[in-house]
C-alpha cells in the first residue's frame, strides 16, 4: 500500500522539477529569440510553421485567439520571414508561408535552442534516452 502524502510530496516535488526545466528551455529559447531580434510570440510561431497553414491553426498551436496571431504574423511579415496566401479552397482563409529566409531564421533558431538544450540535458549522459521514454509516455500519442 502506497503512503498518500509521500506520493503527493513526490507528485509536487516531480511537478516542479519539470516546471523548473520548462522554464530553463524558456528563458534560453527567449533569448535566442531576442538575438534574432525576434519576440518570444514570433519566435514560437516560426519554429511551429512547417508548411503552410491558415492562421487559426497557428492560434490553437500557440493557445491563443486568432486576433492575437494577426499581429505576431504582422511583424514577422514585416521581417520578410512569412507571407500571408490566399488558401486553396477558401481564398477568404489566409495560409502563413515562411519564405526563404523565414526558413533559415526558423533553422537557425531550432539549432541555437537545440544547442542551449544539449547543455540542460547534459548532464544526464546516457539516461537522456530513459527521461526522452519517460516523457513521452506521460504525454502520450497526441504528442505534436
Amino acid at each position: 500500500m502506497s503512503d498518500a502524502p509521500a506520493d503527493g510530496r513526490l507528485v509536487a516535488e516531480l511537478s516542479d522539477l519539470v516546471f523548473q526545466a520548462a522554464g530553463r528551455l524558456r528563458t534560453g529559447f527567449n533569448a535566442i529569440a531576442t538575438e534574432l531580434g525576434l519576440t518570444p510570440a514570433q519566435a514560437l510561431a516560426l519554429v511551429n510553421l512547417r508548411g503552410p497553414a491558415p492562421m487559426r491553426d497557428l492560434a490553437d498551436v500557440l493557445g491563443c485567439d486568432a486576433s492575437n496571431v494577426t499581429g505576431i504574423v504582422d511583424g514577422l511579415e514585416r521581417r520578410g520571414l512569412v507571407t500571408r496566401r490566399p488558401g486553396p479552397s477558401d481564398r477568404r482563409v489566409k495560409h502563413l508561408v515562411l519564405t526563404e529566409e523565414g526558413t533559415r531564421r526558423r533553422d537557425q533558431l531550432t539549432a541555437e535552442a537545440d544547442a542551449r538544450a544539449a547543455g540542460l540535458f547534459g548532464v544526464l549522459g546516457a539516461d537522456q534516452a530513459h527521461l526522452r521514454d519517460l516523457l513521452a509516455a506521460i504525454i502520450g500519442p497526441a504528442r505534436p
